[in-house]
């Protein structure tokens, strides 16, 4: 069973607390999925030295924090490659006002942009529908985080946030690197 994202953004936030690192746990997960999707190499933590140079200015990260997030990576990828994993988008649950929700979403979004776009500087050469989604993130970005506490703009925001995560996906489909399905090299077997 998968952590539960209260669990896992409370861990990460601990982290980049003792590591003094002035992230949100929601801006970390914003920029590695934004390199993943934006098809940052999968190997030999490739992904890592752009992602620090966004978290951290370039300096090196402690090994706990490094651990967590390469930990994270590590789901992410596999959540994004295999559909039947269920991405889901590493934001406070309900138990958070809907306006920190909204604010969060935001943040996500506004990280996942620079993620992406650092790997993929030639955004405007894309497919129209990775060109589109790109400028409706972009919106979100901006989104006003004074909302009220409703039963539609509690829709509003879960409607919002479903579009932001199948927008991470259909940028994933078009630039992620495909994992490989195992290690095994087919030249290699006896016969």
């Amino acid at each position: 069973m998968a952590t539960p994202p209260s669990l896992c953004i409370e861990n990460l936030k601990k982290a980049l607390d003792a590591a003094e690192i002035g992230q949100h746990p929601v801006e970390v997960h914003g920029a590695l999925v934004g390199l993943i999707c934006g098809g940052v190499k999968q190997d030999n933590y490739a992904w890592l030295k752009p992602l620090v140079d966004l978290m951290n200015d370039g300096q090196p990260l402690e090994s706990n924090l490094q651990q967590l997030i390469a930990e994270l990576y590590q789901d992410t990828v596999a959540r994004l490659a295999d559909f039947e994993f269920g991405f889901t988008l590493l934001l406070p649950e309900e138990e958070v006002s809907l306006s920190h929700r909204v604010e969060a979403l935001a943040l996500w979004t506004q990280s996942f942009l620079t993620g992406i776009a650092i790997i993929q500087p030639e955004l405007a050469k894309s497919s129209p529908d990775v060109r589109e989604v790109i400028k409706d993130l972009a919106e979100i970005a901006q989104v006003e985080f004074d909302v009220g506490d409703d039963e539609e703009s509690e829709t509003a925001y879960i409607e919002l946030q479903e579009f932001v995560r199948m927008s991470a996906i259909l940028c994933y489909s078009e630039f992620g690197l495909d994992m490989p399905l195992n290690d095994t090299d087919k030249s290699s077997t006896i016969h």
